[in-house]
């Protein structure tokens, strides 16, 4: 008799649970490399997730996480690093 009063409430207490968060799209990411052409990192546009990273006086880069000399890339260009999402570094890069 526990049983089925048991398995009347798994959908009740299911349905209070969160709804999982929707999936983010990927990354708006744009151009043939920034700085020179074929470079990993690129520019990345306006999105519900990226728009709050952009700038008008910066660009908004993106850069592989596993990318080598991404220190050099920040001492070069004076990017700050802002968020990491689906593999990338995002970077604030002053204009100028």
């Amino acid at each position: 008799m526990r049983l089925p009063i048991s398995l009347a409430i798994l959908p009740l207490i299911a349905a209070c649970a969160p709804p999982p968060p929707p999936p983010m799209d990927p990354l708006p990411l744009f151009g043939t490399g920034y700085r020179f052409k074929g470079d990993v990192c690129m520019r990345v546009g306006e999105d519900d997730s990226t728009n709050q990273y952009l700038d008008d006086a910066a660009d908004l880069v993106a850069c592989p996480e596993d990318t080598e000399n991404l220190g050099v890339f920040v001492t070069d260009t004076g990017a700050q690093e802002v968020a990491r999402r689906d593999g990338y570094v995002l970077y604030s890069v002053p204009r100028g």
